[in-house]
């Protein structure tokens, strides 16, 4: 099988072919193009077969993580959206649940409010009502839908959301609305909220419902351009389309519910995390994707990759009700933009070079020091073996960003410099915090597995901070989302309402809409190529004490049994220290179904001894503890280096997608299964016997960052001389 993985970024698009016959992986990247971002994919799959020598009509399958869904929400540069709802709740998607997403700020902006999907003169209601019961009490009002659906096309809309009230009981009048609606305005797109998301809780649903609208047009030309362009190159393999859940979609199936996507990119990252760190043997991971523009953070435990709750999952702002990996994205990647703001605090991001211009050292125009510049002027950066040579960077440009933001800090140029990392770094582990130690996790029992072009020259001073003392680099770091996408599986969720109270519960009804719900996942799949013997289903419930507001998702194994309630209790002691004798109540079931597909599972790694690995040594300058000091560092090739032997730091280690820094007092070894692990020098990953000392050093750094950044990445100009 030849299959072709491919990850769009902000700055680069990222290339990996796999040959499973050979267990060879070529990895390829090519400046992204923002104007067009399949552009870049299109030129990219041709320039890295011509350098395969594999044809483009040889390939047996292409994957795709993408983020323009994610970016037409992010930059609200969407369809104009009407709404057709239930009259009487025309402004619930205005009025929310009155949770302010800051309740202390006078100043905040509630993103439903600000920047809604939908105009509140696209919001038109129709008469219908169905009770939560799914006893019909108005009838569906088919000649008034569509004389709103002609009212929404004579004001120019491209697509429109259907959310009326306990659909997720019953959708026909949904159902029928849509049908009503796509006869009135055939080129329109049209979606229902319980399509997209068949539970309660309308507010949520309708705003999940308005997003899907708003980024399905745009999506699906996306999707159109895209096939066509792979169909002129004589790609004719199928297309398939990451989602936020960690699965593959089919371009129908993607193009339908984009809003599925929003985490297309980053999913894909945590799955090739866990698969290069598989390759060395590791379970508990801290996954920390580091690009041009961001980083995102994620967690896998030995019970696979953590999901995001109800009460989690959102983008910009706005609540999102579909499964979607837990993951934290924060504004800090190479081309993140250092300056002091209005106030005269130094930042570092979240404002981003992009790819165009990008980092002054790129040569392309940039006139604002980055974290990339910072690198290059510290000597962490080659400036002749940037993606193998392909691409020199500008010293010189570089040097005078950096100069110019330390004149205005009062400080030399590599104070400057190491300054914008330090705060960068600070910035992350907070996020790490975030989701490790307020959920419950100690981040010293995890690894950090380092991707992104940016994640391995930030890794282990990153994992200082936090108290970690391992950092998995995979065999590409920067192509890990582009792998991950070879490792992943057709996969396809449900979900439906049900409200059942402990003493009069029927666990056969449960069962028997499990099993709905299966057969038309199962469906799908076979729709797209699945083979019916090899599909995996899972089954889980939501559930909470009868009167709590938010529920926990609990295995459900084959099917309802009463063991489902004493799992549910243990789960709720786990997040929250304690439990209760109160009922518990069954909120949804949920039902996802995989087909496996081909994947990544091998790859051949080059080795050698560290004399051929060593092409020379430069002086690198390094905190230690308070002083930068000026240290002799070794220069080393990846793909030569001894397997299993460790190596001490400060060292760079250079390969074609990214750059790994080795700070003092640690240090690399190479291991057999491609993965290349950081050590802090002297202590067991895991070991219990520091425990006091690596607690007092992890609360010396947490109150270290405290003061340099205060959580918002802004440090005084006084706290970092």
């Amino acid at each position: 099988m030849l299959l072709v993985g491919i990850d769009i970024g902000g700055t680069f698009t990222d290339l990996a072919l796999y040959d499973s016959d050979a267990g060879r992986v070529a990895v390829h990247k090519v400046r992204s193009t923002p104007d067009d971002p399949g552009r870049a994919l299109v030129t990219g799959i041709v320039e890295l077969c011509a350098a395969a020598g594999v044809a483009p009509g040889d390939l047996d399958g292409v994957l795709h993580g993408t983020t323009v869904a994610t970016n037409a929400v992010l930059e609200h540069r969407g369809a104009r959206t009407g709404m057709v709802t239930t009259e009487g709740v025309r402004d619930v998607v205005h009025i929310g649940r009155h949770q302010r997403p800051e309740p202390y700020s006078v100043m905040l902006d509630i993103p439903w409010q600000a920047t809604p999907f939908v105009r509140r003169a696209h919001r038109l209601t129709v008469p219908e009502r169905i009770a939560s019961s799914g006893e019909v009490i108005v009838a569906l009002d088919e000649e008034r839908v569509r004389s709103v659906a002609r009212a929404l096309g004579e004001a120019g809309v491209e697509a429109v959301a259907i959310c009326f009230l306990f659909s997720y009981v019953d959708a026909a009048h949904e159902q029928r609305a849509a049908e009503i609606v796509r006869e009135e305005l055939p080129a329109a797109f049209v979606t229902t909220s319980a399509d997209v998301s068949p539970q309660f809780r309308e507010f949520e649903r309708f705003t999940t419902a308005a997003m899907n609208a708003f980024v399905g047009p745009g999506t699906g030309r996306y999707l159109e351009r895209l096939t066509a362009g792979l169909e002129r190159e004589g790609v004719g393999a199928d297309l398939l389309v990451m989602r936020s859940n960690g699965g593959v979609a089919s371009v129908a199936e993607a193009a339908a519910r984009p809003v599925t996507l929003m985490l297309s990119g980053p999913a894909a990252g945590v799955l090739g995390a866990r698969w290069a760190a598989g390759l060395a043997g590791r379970e508990r991971l801290i996954t920390f994707d580091m690009g041009g523009t961001s980083a995102d953070i994620g967690i896998v435990t030995e019970d696979g990759v953590a999901e995001a709750s109800a009460r989690d999952t959102e983008i910009a702002g706005f609540p999102l009700l579909v499964p979607m990996f837990d993951i934290q994205t924060i504004g800090a990647g190479g081309g993140s933009i250092a300056r002091l703001d209005e106030a005269g605090g130094f930042r570092v991001g979240p404002r981003s070079a992009g790819a165009v211009p990008g980092p002054a050292c790129y040569g392309f125009g940039g006139t604002e020091a980055t974290i990339s510049d910072a690198h290059l002027v510290l000597g962490r950066l080659d400036p002749e073996r940037f993606l193998g040579g392909d691409m020199a960077l500008d010293t010189a440009a570089a040097e005078a960003v950096v100069d110019r933001l330390a004149g205005q800090l009062g400080l030399d140029r590599l104070a400057a410099a190491e300054g914008i990392l330090r705060l960068a770094n600070a910035s992350m582990a907070q996020t790490i915090r975030s989701i490790t130690v307020e959920r419950g996790h100690d981040p010293r029992d995890f690894s950090l597995v380092a991707f992104g072009g940016a994640g391995p020259l930030h890794a282990a001073e990153l994992a200082d901070a936090i108290g970690i003392r391992e950092v998995v680099v995979p065999p590409h770091p920067g192509i890990t989302s582009a792998a991950g996408l070879l490792t992943s599986d057709l996969r396809y969720d449900h979900m439906r309402t049900v409200f059942m109270t402990e003493g009069a519960i029927d666990g056969d009804a449960i069962n028997r809409q499990f099993e709905e719900l299966a057969g038309e996942l199962l469906a799908r799949l076979l729709r797209d190529g699945a083979d019916a013997a090899d599909v995996t289903i899972e089954r889980a419930l939501d559930c909470r004490y009868a009167g709590q507001g938010y529920e926990l998702r609990i295995p459900a194994g084959k099917g309802f049994t009463p063991q489902v309630l004493e799992a549910f209790h243990a789960a709720h002691r786990a997040e929250y220290g304690h439990h209760f004798a109160d009922p518990i109540e069954l909120v949804n079931l949920r039902v996802t179904v995989s087909g496996p597909r081909p994947k990544l599972e091998r790859v051949e790694i080059g080795s050698g001894t560290l004399e051929q690995a060593q092409i020379g040594e430069q002086t690198g300058v390094w905190r230690v503890g308070d002083e930068l000091v000026a240290r002799p560092t070794r220069q080393l090739l990846r793909e030569r280096l001894p397997l299993e032997e460790p190596i001490a730091g400060p060292a760079i280690v250079f390969q074609r997608d990214t750059t790994v820094v080795v700070p003092p007092g640690w240090s690399a070894t190479a291991t057999p299964g491609g993965a290349l692990l950081l050590n802090a020098t002297g202590v067991q990953h895991g070991a219990a016997a520091d425990d006091d000392v690596t607690a007092d050093g992890a609360t010396a750094t947490d109150q270290t960052a405290d003061r340099a950044t205060a959580t918002d990445q802004t440090e005084t100009r006084g706290a970092l001389a």
